[in-house]
């Protein structure tokens, strides 16, 4: 069987309720590319948002930053441990990197914030 690598509705964050409860209770790692912010949830789903602030530029590199950040999850998200809310901010440095330096940059962050699931 092959596997896929989709991200369904259910596993998103969609409503800004979620992204602030993420925020203000949630422990947060950076480096030099992404904030991620990590809240343990009481279901066994493992949820994820995607967020990048005006600061960064037109409405065109944000989504571009969403949807490099978007891909560089979607490839490692069976690696990840159930049972999260996640929010990942882009930062400026961001704007000019590829899909290489970030897939690079949240591994790193989930392997900080103890994400990484065992394998067997």
């Amino acid at each position: 069987m092959v596997k896929r690598f989709t991200l369904p509705k259910c596993g998103r964050l969609c409503q800004n309720k979620s992204f602030q409860a993420v925020y203000r209770s949630g422990k947060s790692y950076a480096n030099k590319y992404v904030v991620l912010y990590v809240l343990p949830n009481r279901s066994a789903k493992r949820r994820i948002g995607f967020a990048a602030g005006k600061r960064l530029g037109p409405a065109v590199v944000r989504n571009r930053m969403k949807r490099l950040l978007r891909e560089a999850y979607r490839f490692h998200q069976s690696e990840i441990i159930n049972g999260v809310d996640l929010v990942l901010v882009a930062r400026q440095p961001l704007v000019k990197a590829g899909l290489a330096q970030v897939t690079k940059a949240f591994l790193e962050l989930c392997s900080k914030a103890k994400l990484m699931a065992e394998k067997s």
